[in-house]
Parts: C-alpha cells; structure tokens; sequence
C-alpha cells in the first residue's frame, strides 16, 4: 500500500470517528431537549459529510 493511499485511509477513520462524535452529540442534544446544541450537531454531521464525499472518491479512484 503506498503512503499516499495509507494517509488517505486514516483521514476516512478520522471522519468517521468525528461522524460518529456528531450522531453522539445529535442524541445528547436531543435527551437534553437543546435545540440550539441540535442545530449545531446537525450542522457539524452536514459538515463532516462534505469533507467525506471528496475524500471517498479519491480513494474509489
């Protein structure tokens, strides 16, 4: 596996683990009855996704 390629895969753990920190966040917000704490959440998960979608066709590629 080149070096490139490795990098690339830790970057994807890494957006996962901050997708699965958002869902976490979503859930407290949601228990706490905090909307403004949601929005953000929800702004974070769009956010995350954004960074994903480019990351994953490079690795596809």
């Amino acid at each position: 596996m080149s070096r490139g390629k490795q990098e690339l895969k830790y970057q994807l753990w890494g957006w996962i683990l901050f997708i699965v920190c958002a869902l976490i966040f979503i859930v407290s917000s949601i228990h706490m009855g905090d909307i403004l704490m949601l929005i953000g959440s929800l702004f974070f998960l769009v956010a995350c996704f954004a960074f994903l979608i480019p990351l994953l066709k490079t690795l596809k590629n």
